[in-house]
């Protein structure tokens, strides 16, 4: 087969153009299989669909690009329907058909049908696929079309069948489902004395809620025998021993110090092993990229998973950590404890009284409405246009979520960017806003890269670790967005303090982020594991790290708090897009401190995230001037006296 092709292309002249369909035919021949025809067939096809000109193939590109623009978005506008009963509280309360079509994918047999009637190979051979090491030295000299072109070739990489597929949007599904009803109904929980410390109506969502209960309660009233209530349920969590009767427990009165009754049953590691079990079964698929940790690292983030492995442990190992931790120490007049990972005290709100800025925020938005009327507002606010704030606006749908909340980007240029947030019948609280906020910036990052974008196929940024930087961009300036705000004027440099609360942020994520990719790493390694050995494994290597890294700086040898993250089961393997996304917001805060007007600030902030997809040390070299790197943030803490 791929001897015929050869000899076919040993007839066409090397233009640069016939060199871009040799790289096209092998990568058609490597993927054509018997059922597609023999190899005169396949000699035949390249010979008939191969662009001969540079318009030829620019019209391609441009029919390509329209083709799938409109069954990305159709498919996505049909899935966000599908899933309102189950993700939003504004819709009818999910029934049993409801939960079954919540693990359904429109674009399951996409791939599928496109290789059957051979579109995927023509868009193959005119658009071959470039690796990511030519992408990060090639494209240093492309053109915007170029790098267009190059991401049409990332469309048909492999062949995985549609019933592989479903398997894999099925476990998605069965693990997000599960994590969004997760609830902890605080009022349950009783000290060792047998003590209520919160009130009847506060429920709280594993991990997201619990962790910012936690970051709220310092200095807060009886607020460290609080966290200590806190962590140690994140405990029972993480090791499963929490008892089945007090998740989404009403009436379960419990006490998290001790284990009792009926525990979970590893339910969590086994949502965990369906997604591995999904991944084996792509595999055998994906010759160039054999395991879905190379699939989600060098092809998904599009940074190898070990590169990512030194940079964090270069941060959390550096000698800046004990410099940050003994200010902190000095600040809460205590040694520190595992929790404060989470020490929350350099925000700018950690001064001021969150029940008066929820009293705000509750009567600023009452409801989702509310919060989607503010956005222009908002965004004059951090010196968008008139015209600028008012198109980004028109294109976010703000919706009231079931789970925690979250952005839902849009694939084309007819849908909405989607805010998922938690709004209570009481309004959205300051954590809620604080959260909206985060969510608002990843809509706007979405809006600006897909409606602001000169191609199709550069829509978008890198990774989610861009779109997280961007959103990390707005949630810092949460509290200056406000109408009421204490703080008069968009900074546009950050503090001692803001520096520190990176820093420290860093250092947490990080860690997280280790013991999950190496939680992925011992599951490729065990593939029949069970729940229970890779709950035990897990907890493992949280230890692990936990000694290494942080058992020298917030104490307790064997703590296993790195593990409790509930995107380990839900978003595999997305936890290192967050400490990236914050390296990344730390050099684009270097670099936008420069501009000293909100208007400035924000006709920037449009350039970089105009950028769209190209690989990550590029994206980072055209809007900052240097690949991602920690020394920034590094050299910023050593600095401070």
């Amino acid at each position: 087969m791929v001897s015929t092709v050869f000899m076919l292309l040993s007839c066409t002249p090397q233009t640069d153009n016939s060199m871009n369909l040799s790289r096209g035919a092998q990568q058609v021949a490597a993927l054509w299989t018997a059922e597609d025809g023999t190899q005169e067939e396949l000699a035949q096809f390249i010979a008939e669909n191969e662009c001969k000109t540079d318009s030829e193939r620019l019209a391609l590109f441009e029919s390509l690009s329209r083709i799938l623009e409109n069954i990305y978005q159709s498919a996505d506008m049909l899935t966000v329907e599908l899933l309102c009963p189950t993700q939003l509280t504004n819709a009818a309360d999910p029934q049993n058909p409801d939960w079954i079509m919540s693990g359904y994918s429109p674009l399951a047999h996409f791939a599928d049908d496109m290789f059957a009637n051979k579109l995927a190979f023509v868009t193959i051979l005119n658009f071959p696929h470039y690796t990511l090491e030519e992408k990060n030295t090639l494209g240093r000299h492309w053109t915007r079309q170029e790098w267009a072109f190059a991401r049409m070739g990332d469309v048909f990489t492999t062949r995985v069948p549609a019933a592989v597929n479903t398997q894999m949007a099925q476990a998605l599904a069965n693990a997000e489902n599960y994590i969004a009803d997760y609830n902890i109904y605080m009022g349950n929980l009783r000290t060792e004395d047998g003590r209520q410390l919160w009130s009847d109506d506060k429920i709280l969502l594993s991990h997201w809620n619990l962790r910012d209960e936690l970051k709220a309660l310092y200095g807060a009233e009886n607020g460290q025998e609080k966290q200590e209530m806190i962590y140690q349920l994140m405990r029972r969590i993480v090791d499963q021993s929490i008892p089945q009767q007090a998740i989404n427990g009403k009436e379960y009165i419990w006490l998290p110090y001790s284990t009792q009754d009926t525990p979970e049953s590893y339910t969590r590691y086994a949502r965990i092993l369906e997604i591995a079990r999904a991944y084996f079964a792509e595999d055998p698929y994906c010759p160039a990229m054999p395991t879905g940790i190379m699939r989600n690292f060098e092809g998904g983030v599009e940074i190898p998973a070990s590169e990512l492995d030194s940079l964090f442990r270069a941060l959390v190992g550096s000698k800046e950590v004990k410099k940050v931790a003994s200010l902190i120490r000095k600040r809460l007049g205590r040694d520190l404890r595992p929790y404060d990972i989470w020490y929350d005290g350099f925000k700018a709100r950690a001064s001021l009284n969150e029940d008066a800025l929820s009293a705000q925020t509750r009567a600023l938005y009452p409801d989702a409405n509310a919060f989607a009327a503010d956005m222009y507002r908002l965004l004059t606010k951090m010196g968008f246009y008139s015209e600028d704030a008012r198109r980004i606006a028109s294109h976010i749908a703000v919706e009231p979520a079931r789970g925690s909340g979250h952005a839902w980007p849009c694939l084309g240029r007819k849908e909405d960017a989607r805010l998922r947030t938690r709004i209570p019948a009481t309004g959205m609280d300051y954590k809620g806003y604080n959260i909206a906020v985060h969510e608002f910036g990843h809509c706007v990052e979405q809006i600006l890269d897909m409606y602001f974008i000169d191609y199709y196929m550069l829509s978008g940024v890198p990774n989610t670790a861009y779109t997280e930087a961007s959103a990390f961009l707005w949630q810092q300036r949460d509290l200056q967005l406000l109408p009421k705000s204490e703080i008069s004027n968009l900074k546009s440099s950050m503090s001692k303090d803001e520096v520190f609360d990176q820093f420290w942020s860093m250092y947490e994520i990080m860690g997280v982020s280790l013991v999950d990719m190496e939680m992925w790493q011992w599951i490729y390694a065990h593939p029949k594991a069970t729940p229970a050995e890779l709950c035990a494994a897990t907890m493992q290597i949280a230890k692990d790290i936990w000694n290494t890294y942080y058992e020298p700086v917030l104490g307790e040898h064997d703590c296993t708090l790195l593990a409790v993250y509930s995107h380990m089961v839900n978003a595999p393997m997305y936890l290192p897009n967050y400490p990236l996304g914050h390296i990344v917001q730390f050099q684009l805060e270097e670099h936008l401190s420069q501009y000293k007007t909100p208007a400035e600030f924000a006709g920037e902030y449009m350039r970089i995230y105009r950028l769209g997809r190209l690989t990550p040390k590029e994206w980072m070299i055209q809007a900052v001037g240097e690949a991602p790197s920690i020394e920034p943030i590094l050299r910023a803490v050593e600095a401070i006296r």
